[in-house]
Protein backbone atom coordinates (compact mmCIF):
# COMPACT_ATOMS: atom_id res chain seq x y z
CA UNK A 1 0.00 0.00 0.00
CA UNK A 2 1.19 3.43 -1.00
CA UNK A 3 2.71 5.77 1.73
CA UNK A 4 0.19 8.97 2.49
CA UNK A 5 1.42 12.35 3.90
CA UNK A 6 -0.64 11.76 6.75
CA UNK A 7 1.28 8.77 7.48
CA UNK A 8 4.00 10.30 7.41
CA UNK A 9 2.57 12.80 9.90
CA UNK A 10 1.60 10.76 12.31
CA UNK A 11 4.73 8.74 12.44
CA UNK A 12 6.56 12.11 12.96
CA UNK A 13 4.31 13.48 15.38
CA UNK A 14 3.28 16.73 13.31
CA UNK A 15 0.53 18.04 11.11
CA UNK A 16 0.15 17.00 7.18
CA UNK A 17 -0.18 20.55 6.46
CA UNK A 18 3.58 20.36 7.97
CA UNK A 19 4.39 17.64 5.62
CA UNK A 20 3.25 19.16 2.70
CA UNK A 21 4.88 22.64 3.60
CA UNK A 22 8.47 20.68 4.49
CA UNK A 23 8.60 18.11 1.42
CA UNK A 24 7.25 21.05 -1.15
CA UNK A 25 10.49 23.61 -0.30
CA UNK A 26 8.46 26.01 2.02
CA UNK A 27 9.98 24.89 5.67
CA UNK A 28 11.48 27.76 6.25
CA UNK A 29 9.09 28.61 9.27
CA UNK A 30 9.89 25.46 10.78
CA UNK A 31 12.95 24.79 13.06
CA UNK A 32 15.57 22.59 11.65
CA UNK A 33 15.08 19.71 13.92
CA UNK A 34 11.26 19.67 12.79
CA UNK A 35 12.23 20.03 9.17
CA UNK A 36 14.97 16.80 9.64
CA UNK A 37 12.37 14.79 11.20
CA UNK A 38 10.41 15.02 8.11
CA UNK A 39 12.39 14.53 5.99
CA UNK A 40 13.40 11.24 7.81
CA UNK A 41 10.51 9.90 8.60
CA UNK A 42 9.37 10.34 5.02
CA UNK A 43 12.77 8.60 4.11
CA UNK A 44 12.25 5.69 6.23
CA UNK A 45 8.54 5.21 4.77
CA UNK A 46 9.56 5.44 1.16
CA UNK A 47 7.11 7.98 1.15
CA UNK A 48 6.55 9.29 -2.43
CA UNK A 49 5.09 12.58 -2.75
CA UNK A 50 1.64 13.40 -5.32
CA UNK A 51 3.11 14.66 -8.75
CA UNK A 52 -0.24 16.18 -8.74
CA UNK A 53 -0.22 17.55 -5.50
CA UNK A 54 2.99 19.30 -5.93
CA UNK A 55 1.99 20.71 -9.16
CA UNK A 56 -1.39 22.23 -7.12
CA UNK A 57 1.31 23.55 -4.63
CA UNK A 58 4.07 24.84 -6.68
CA UNK A 59 1.97 26.14 -9.82
CA UNK A 60 4.28 23.41 -11.52
CA UNK A 61 5.33 19.84 -11.63
CA UNK A 62 9.03 18.60 -11.85
CA UNK A 63 8.15 17.60 -15.46
CA UNK A 64 10.31 18.31 -18.49
CA UNK A 65 8.59 17.47 -21.36
CA UNK A 66 10.68 16.50 -24.44
CA UNK A 67 8.98 16.95 -27.60
CA UNK A 68 10.13 13.90 -30.16
CA UNK A 69 9.44 13.53 -34.08
CA UNK A 70 7.30 11.01 -35.23
CA UNK A 71 9.45 8.69 -36.24
CA UNK A 72 12.23 6.16 -36.10
CA UNK A 73 14.40 6.83 -32.78
CA UNK A 74 18.41 6.64 -33.87
CA UNK A 75 20.42 4.40 -31.87
CA UNK A 76 22.39 8.06 -31.41
CA UNK A 77 19.49 9.65 -30.16
CA UNK A 78 18.11 7.05 -28.15
CA UNK A 79 21.52 7.17 -26.20
CA UNK A 80 21.09 10.98 -25.58
CA UNK A 81 17.81 11.16 -24.62
CA UNK A 82 18.60 8.10 -21.96
CA UNK A 83 21.69 10.31 -20.57
CA UNK A 84 19.45 13.27 -20.44
CA UNK A 85 16.96 11.29 -18.36
CA UNK A 86 19.35 10.24 -15.78
CA UNK A 87 20.66 13.71 -16.10
CA UNK A 88 17.50 15.90 -15.17
CA UNK A 89 16.80 12.65 -12.27
CA UNK A 90 20.05 13.71 -10.04
CA UNK A 91 18.58 17.25 -10.13
CA UNK A 92 15.15 15.98 -8.94
CA UNK A 93 13.66 16.02 -12.73
CA UNK A 94 11.69 13.54 -14.54
CA UNK A 95 12.01 14.08 -17.89
CA UNK A 96 8.84 12.95 -20.36
CA UNK A 97 8.90 12.29 -23.43
CA UNK A 98 5.83 12.77 -26.36
CA UNK A 99 5.87 12.56 -30.27
CA UNK A 100 4.74 15.06 -32.05
CA UNK A 101 1.32 15.33 -33.28
CA UNK A 102 -0.58 17.50 -36.08
CA UNK A 103 -2.53 19.57 -34.17
CA UNK A 104 -1.80 21.53 -30.51
CA UNK A 105 -4.49 20.54 -28.78
CA UNK A 106 -3.39 17.64 -26.94
CA UNK A 107 -0.11 19.53 -26.40
CA UNK A 108 -2.72 21.73 -24.84
CA UNK A 109 -3.98 19.36 -22.85
CA UNK A 110 -0.59 17.98 -21.57
CA UNK A 111 0.24 21.81 -20.36
CA UNK A 112 -2.89 21.74 -18.66
CA UNK A 113 -2.92 17.85 -16.88
CA UNK A 114 0.95 17.89 -16.42
CA UNK A 115 1.78 21.59 -15.70
CA UNK A 116 5.46 20.70 -17.12
CA UNK A 117 8.20 22.86 -15.46
CA UNK A 118 9.47 23.26 -19.24
CA UNK A 119 9.02 21.80 -22.95
CA UNK A 120 12.33 20.68 -24.62
CA UNK A 121 11.42 20.30 -28.65
CA UNK A 122 13.45 18.80 -30.72
CA UNK A 123 12.33 20.25 -33.76
CA UNK A 124 11.00 24.03 -33.80
CA UNK A 125 7.69 24.83 -32.31
CA UNK A 126 4.63 25.89 -34.87
CA UNK A 127 3.40 29.87 -33.14
CA UNK A 128 0.18 27.96 -32.14
CA UNK A 129 2.57 25.81 -30.30
CA UNK A 130 4.14 28.05 -29.22
CA UNK A 131 0.76 30.17 -27.88
CA UNK A 132 -0.64 27.11 -26.34
CA UNK A 133 2.13 26.71 -24.00
CA UNK A 134 2.53 30.11 -23.13
CA UNK A 135 -0.97 30.68 -22.12
CA UNK A 136 -0.20 28.23 -19.65
CA UNK A 137 3.24 30.00 -18.76
CA UNK A 138 5.24 27.27 -19.97
CA UNK A 139 8.82 27.60 -20.41
CA UNK A 140 9.63 26.63 -23.97
CA UNK A 141 13.49 25.72 -24.58
CA UNK A 142 14.63 24.57 -28.34
CA UNK A 143 17.06 21.89 -28.36
CA UNK A 144 19.66 23.51 -30.86
CA UNK A 145 20.04 26.66 -32.38
CA UNK A 146 22.53 26.01 -34.58
CA UNK A 147 20.48 26.49 -37.97
CA UNK A 148 21.57 23.12 -38.77
CA UNK A 149 24.92 23.23 -38.45
CA UNK A 150 25.38 20.28 -36.86
CA UNK A 151 23.95 18.31 -39.62
CA UNK A 152 25.48 20.18 -42.21
CA UNK A 153 28.71 19.30 -40.56
CA UNK A 154 27.65 16.07 -40.95
CA UNK A 155 26.50 15.92 -44.31
CA UNK A 156 30.27 17.47 -45.28
CA UNK A 157 32.74 14.69 -43.51
CA UNK A 158 30.66 12.04 -45.67
CA UNK A 159 30.95 14.13 -48.48
CA UNK A 160 35.11 14.64 -47.45
CA UNK A 161 35.31 11.05 -46.63
CA UNK A 162 33.85 10.07 -49.98
CA UNK A 163 36.28 11.81 -52.25
CA UNK A 164 39.28 10.99 -50.20
CA UNK A 165 38.79 7.01 -51.03
CA UNK A 166 38.77 8.65 -55.02
CA UNK A 167 34.78 9.05 -55.66
CA UNK A 168 34.35 11.95 -57.75
CA UNK A 169 30.40 11.65 -58.48
CA UNK A 170 28.53 12.21 -55.24
CA UNK A 171 25.27 11.19 -54.59
CA UNK A 172 23.18 11.75 -51.68
CA UNK A 173 19.62 9.33 -50.56
CA UNK A 174 17.36 10.74 -48.27
CA UNK A 175 14.26 9.02 -46.35
CA UNK A 176 11.16 9.97 -48.48
CA UNK A 177 9.30 10.49 -45.11
CA UNK A 178 9.26 13.98 -44.63
CA UNK A 179 9.90 13.96 -40.60
CA UNK A 180 13.41 13.14 -41.43
CA UNK A 181 13.71 16.62 -43.43
CA UNK A 182 14.81 19.03 -40.59
CA UNK A 183 18.17 16.59 -39.89
CA UNK A 184 18.58 15.37 -43.85
CA UNK A 185 18.03 18.77 -45.63
CA UNK A 186 20.97 20.26 -44.43
CA UNK A 187 23.43 17.24 -44.53
CA UNK A 188 22.51 17.29 -48.12
CA UNK A 189 23.23 21.10 -48.32
CA UNK A 190 26.53 19.94 -46.53
CA UNK A 191 27.37 17.20 -49.21
CA UNK A 192 26.74 19.95 -52.10
CA UNK A 193 29.28 22.55 -50.31
CA UNK A 194 31.79 20.04 -50.68
CA UNK A 195 30.81 19.01 -54.24
CA UNK A 196 31.05 22.27 -56.15
CA UNK A 197 34.21 23.30 -53.14
CA UNK A 198 35.88 20.57 -55.26
CA UNK A 199 34.52 21.11 -58.34
CA UNK A 200 32.60 18.05 -58.84
CA UNK A 201 29.80 16.93 -61.17
CA UNK A 202 26.53 17.94 -59.44
CA UNK A 203 25.51 15.26 -56.70
CA UNK A 204 22.45 13.14 -57.53
CA UNK A 205 20.46 13.21 -55.27
CA UNK A 206 17.52 10.60 -54.21
CA UNK A 207 15.12 9.17 -51.50
CA UNK A 208 14.40 5.58 -50.46
CA UNK A 209 11.92 3.55 -49.13
CA UNK A 210 12.92 0.66 -47.14
CA UNK A 211 11.87 -2.05 -50.35
CA UNK A 212 14.39 -4.15 -52.35
CA UNK A 213 12.59 -3.04 -55.42
CA UNK A 214 13.46 0.74 -54.54
CA UNK A 215 16.83 -0.62 -53.32
CA UNK A 216 17.42 -2.22 -56.73
CA UNK A 217 16.16 1.07 -58.52
CA UNK A 218 18.41 3.65 -56.39
CA UNK A 219 21.54 1.49 -56.83
CA UNK A 220 21.06 0.58 -60.47
CA UNK A 221 20.32 4.80 -61.21
CA UNK A 222 23.90 5.46 -60.15
CA UNK A 223 26.74 5.91 -62.41
CA UNK A 224 30.14 3.60 -62.12
CA UNK A 225 32.53 5.07 -59.15
CA UNK A 226 29.93 6.96 -57.48
CA UNK A 227 30.09 8.06 -53.40
CA UNK A 228 26.88 7.53 -51.74
CA UNK A 229 25.88 9.27 -48.26
CA UNK A 230 22.92 7.79 -46.48
CA UNK A 231 20.05 9.61 -44.35
CA UNK A 232 21.20 6.79 -41.69
CA UNK A 233 22.23 2.99 -41.73
CA UNK A 234 19.21 1.63 -42.28
CA UNK A 235 19.12 3.22 -46.11
CA UNK A 236 23.37 2.37 -46.28
CA UNK A 237 22.47 -1.34 -45.51
CA UNK A 238 19.61 -1.37 -47.72
CA UNK A 239 21.69 -0.17 -51.04
CA UNK A 240 24.32 -2.23 -49.62
CA UNK A 241 22.04 -5.63 -50.19
CA UNK A 242 20.52 -4.03 -53.55
CA UNK A 243 24.01 -4.09 -55.06
CA UNK A 244 25.49 -7.27 -54.13
CA UNK A 245 21.99 -8.37 -55.94
CA UNK A 246 22.72 -6.46 -58.70
CA UNK A 247 26.29 -7.31 -59.25
CA UNK A 248 28.03 -3.83 -58.15
CA UNK A 249 30.75 -3.87 -56.09
CA UNK A 250 30.63 -2.03 -52.79
CA UNK A 251 33.46 -0.44 -52.24
CA UNK A 252 34.74 0.35 -55.80
CA UNK A 253 32.18 0.91 -57.88
CA UNK A 254 29.97 2.32 -54.78
CA UNK A 255 31.20 3.41 -52.16
CA UNK A 256 28.81 4.07 -49.38
CA UNK A 257 28.24 5.80 -45.79
CA UNK A 258 25.99 6.14 -43.59
CA UNK A 259 25.06 7.59 -40.06
CA UNK A 260 24.02 6.02 -36.22
CA UNK A 261 26.42 3.69 -35.60
CA UNK A 262 24.05 1.03 -35.41
CA UNK A 263 24.65 -2.21 -34.05
CA UNK A 264 24.05 -3.59 -37.26
CA UNK A 265 26.37 -1.52 -39.22
CA UNK A 266 29.09 -3.61 -37.38
CA UNK A 267 27.67 -7.02 -38.36
CA UNK A 268 27.91 -6.04 -42.47
CA UNK A 269 30.20 -7.28 -44.93
CA UNK A 270 31.98 -5.43 -46.12
CA UNK A 271 31.46 -3.24 -42.49
CA UNK A 272 29.45 -0.42 -43.04
CA UNK A 273 31.76 3.17 -42.91
CA UNK A 274 29.48 5.18 -40.51
CA UNK A 275 29.47 8.12 -38.30
CA UNK A 276 28.28 8.73 -34.70
CA UNK A 277 28.20 11.30 -31.72
CA UNK A 278 30.12 11.65 -28.73
CA UNK A 279 26.86 10.87 -26.28
CA UNK A 280 28.09 13.33 -23.47
CA UNK A 281 28.66 16.40 -25.76
CA UNK A 282 25.16 15.80 -27.20
CA UNK A 283 23.56 15.69 -23.76
CA UNK A 284 25.35 18.84 -22.71
CA UNK A 285 23.71 20.22 -25.60
CA UNK A 286 20.39 19.44 -24.98
CA UNK A 287 19.95 20.04 -21.28
CA UNK A 288 22.03 23.61 -22.17
CA UNK A 289 19.24 25.61 -22.64
CA UNK A 290 17.74 23.89 -19.53
CA UNK A 291 20.25 25.55 -17.40
CA UNK A 292 19.14 28.64 -16.77
CA UNK A 293 14.86 27.64 -16.66
CA UNK A 294 15.51 24.97 -13.98
CA UNK A 295 18.40 26.14 -12.05
CA UNK A 296 20.64 23.31 -13.17
CA UNK A 297 24.64 23.18 -12.52
CA UNK A 298 26.75 24.94 -15.08
CA UNK A 299 28.34 21.70 -15.66
CA UNK A 300 25.11 20.99 -17.75
CA UNK A 301 25.84 23.98 -19.60
CA UNK A 302 26.39 23.55 -23.82
CA UNK A 303 30.70 23.03 -24.32
CA UNK A 304 30.46 24.08 -27.85
CA UNK A 305 29.42 22.69 -31.34
CA UNK A 306 29.57 18.92 -30.65
CA UNK A 307 31.36 16.92 -33.52
CA UNK A 308 30.13 14.28 -35.11
CA UNK A 309 32.69 11.85 -36.60
CA UNK A 310 33.52 9.16 -38.61
CA UNK A 311 33.43 4.81 -37.44
CA UNK A 312 35.58 3.62 -40.31
CA UNK A 313 34.45 0.46 -41.97
CA UNK A 314 34.93 -1.05 -45.04
CA UNK A 315 32.24 0.03 -47.59
CA UNK A 316 33.94 3.31 -48.86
Amino acid sequence: MAVKSEDVAAAAGVSRATVSQILNGRGERFSVATREKVQRVAAELDYQPSLAARALAKGSSDIVLGLIPDSHISTNLQEVLEAAAEGLQRHGYTLLLRLTTPTTDSLEALAVQLQPRAVISLLPLTAEEQAALARHKVAIVGASDDDGQFDRMIGRIQADHLVSRGYRQLAYVHSPDPRYEPWGTPREAGLREVAAERGLPTPIVDRLQLDASESSRVIGSLPERTGVACYNDDIAIALMVAARVRGREVPGDIGLIGFDSSPLAAITSPRLTTMTIDVELATRGLLGPLAQVLGLPSTAAPTGLRLPHLVEGESA
